[in-house]
């Protein structure tokens, strides 16, 4: 963590704050840390309604504890693809773990998520998963079916006819598509409750306004994806120091 790891003392003002409804940004603000740092926190123990400082600390103190004697066998200690720091790329992991728990994913399938936005190849089987995650196959399978559920995966053989998961640009897009029209039955819903209820009373006033601000807002998401889909098929400028082909992924 930047700064070092927290202190005893700084998780129990992230808990003050957090019984005081405080946004992270200002927790961090106060204790002079990123607010990655107190999303990570406050996410990997419990979340912001059951968060306790005692017992992420005593959680923190075990997973230490539980790295030392691996420490000749962690990541550090295998090659990275491109020169990668692995530290560093284990606790941009992490992030981005956090960062996918606080939009409402569960901690399994945003781990999952990460480990395929990550790989070089863009696709890994199940039981790459589960040794890259070291969690069951049947974790990866639960993970995986509500992700395909949502659109955020694709499975598809290779030339060993073993499914692999496969996240790519196309499926970013579909998946913000289906998100805008998520909201469909619910503009239908409210709209029915105005000719229910009388499209003068305050109740079908109140669901009007429903229907129209969810109808713009989807309206607005799908305009802009199909504007902006071709970013997702090019490539960004390269400077000077992109020159070094990459390497495969060998997953």
């Amino acid at each position: 963590m930047p700064g070092g790891r927290l202190t005893q003392q700084e998780r129990q003002q992230i808990a003050l704050g957090l019984a005081d409804s405080l946004p992270y940004a200002e927790i961090a603000r106060r204790l002079d840390r990123p607010t990655s740092t107190i999303t990570r926190e406050v996410m990997r123990n419990g979340g912001p309604t059951t968060y306790r400082a005692d017992l992420a600390h005593r959680a923190t103190e075990r997973r230490t504890h539980r790295r030392r004697p691996a420490s000749s066998r962690g990541p550090e200690s295998v090659p990275q693809p491109h020169g990668r720091d692995a530290e560093a790329v284990a606790e941009y992991e992490e992030t981005f773990t956090t960062v996918l728990m606080a939009s409402g994913l569960p901690k399994m399938t945003a781990r999952v998520l990460t480990c395929l936005f990550t790989t070089d190849a863009g696709s890994l089987t199940a039981s790459q998963l589960a040794q890259r995650l070291q969690v069951s196959p049947a974790s990866i399978s639960k993970a995986i079916a509500f992700l395909e559920s949502q659109s955020l995966v694709r499975r598809e053989r290779d030339e060993r006819r073993r499914d692999r998961y496969v996240v790519d640009d196309e499926l970013f897009y579909q998946a913000t598509i289906a998100s805008a029209r998520s909201n469909d039955q619910l503009v239908e819903t409210a709209r029915q409750g105005v000719a229910i209820l009388g499209p003068h009373t305050p109740a079908a006033t109140r669901l009007e306004n429903i229907a129209r601000f969810l109808d713009f807002i989807s309206e607005s998401i799908t305009r802009a994806a199909e504007q902006a889909r071709e970013v997702l098929h090019t490539k960004p400028e390269t400077t000077s120091n992109d020159t070094a082909q990459p390497s495969p992924d060998h997953g």
